[in-house]
């Protein structure tokens, strides 16, 4: 009798300390964020420049560190940390974003939850502060996913968004990459400018959300990537949360955040294994250039990119941390 007893106590203990040593292990919480990618490289910095943009996402990253561990939804999260990018000049988002041929700024920006699938967007807007909150007021307000221009202006004005002149954009650096640009239309872009944030909460759910400028020169109304739900953005509890940074074009044709997401769902896939596919096969093959940054249902981060460099961080709940910009 004494004998079962010792042999039940001693089963208890160690399936109690079993599961605390799970329990300790498990990433509660996880973020990553990106502020662009492109041909990046070390030259082209000032040590100046490069603790300036590494300060501004140790800053950014702070903000989602911050609402995660003290209960924050995911949502909020990769709402308060674009919107925080998207009032630095230094990205390509809101305050930095760059100028089409005509000399205008449009922007676009998209959200989504991974609990449930709902998402919004909002594409070619010159006069939202935020479009990220645009794009959650569209997920949260409205039957509707996608709103563009004044249409999407009108509406966010309605729902209590911020509405700016279109001179708070300026900025100097932008204006001079047009002039650059202009006089001499075979110049291409070196930076694929774009700022975008993925999240795990303590609850269990994803989301994703990017935002951008779109491209120096761009005519036309051309719309990238970023606002279209499955290319530049995607969530899904089930899988990963996905934001994507590159030539649009390809990541739209290619339909980059949710094939990742899809090759987890149907193949099996770790989100690596998946990330470095559709990265470094699919979209490398076509020359399809760009990065993305994703977190998958257990936390785990991917940050991988087929250019030099992409500015980027990431964080967790296990103390994990790492500011990055160039591809080591």
């Amino acid at each position: 009798m004494k004998v079962k007893v010792l042999l039940i106590l001693t089963f208890f203990i160690w399936s109690c300390a079993d599961r605390a040593s799970k329990s300790e292990n498990k990433i509660e919480w996880a973020i990553a964020l990106h502020g662009g990618a492109g041909n990046i490289v070390p030259e082209d910095y000032s040590q100046d420049q490069r603790e300036a943009y590494l300060h501004e996402l140790n800053n950014a990253l702070d903000i989602g560190k911050n609402i995660l561990a003290g209960g924050g939804t995911s949502l909020d999260a990769v709402e308060q940390v674009i919107r925080y990018l998207e009032d630095c000049p230094l990205f390509n988002a809101g305050k930095g974003a760059v100028f089409t041929h005509d000399g205008r700024n449009e922007l676009d920006a998209a959200i989504m939850d991974g609990n449930g699938l709902r998402a919004g967007a909002v594409a070619g807007v010159g006069d939202i502060k935020n479009p990220i909150s645009a794009a959650r007021l569209v997920m949260d307000k409205s039957e509707h996913v996608f709103l563009v221009g004044k249409g999407a202006s009108k509406f966010a004005a309605s729902q209590g968004a911020e509405i700016v002149d279109s001179s708070y954009f300026f900025t100097e650096k932008s204006w001079k990459s047009l002039q650059k640009v202009l006089a001499n239309e075979t110049l291409k872009n070196k930076k694929m400018g774009t700022v975008g944030c993925v999240t795990l909460d303590k609850y269990g759910d994803l989301a994703a959300g990017t935002s951008t400028g779109g491209m120096t020169n761009k005519r036309y109304g051309r719309i990238g990537d970023v606002p279209v739900i499955g290319a530049g953005t995607y969530a899904n509890n089930n899988t990963c949360a996905v934001s994507a940074t590159g030539h649009g074009e390809f990541f739209i044709r290619f339909t980059v955040s949710h094939d990742i997401s899809t090759l987890m769902e149907y193949k099996g896939l770790s989100l690596e294994q998946s990330a470095d596919l559709v990265i470094h096969n699919k979209l490398e093959k076509v020359g399809g250039k760009g990065g993305i940054i994703a977190v998958d249902k257990f936390g785990n981060i991917i940050l991988t990119m087929n250019t030099s460099g992409m500015f980027r961080a990431f964080a967790n709940s296990k103390g994990e941390q790492g500011v990055s910009i160039f591809k080591e």
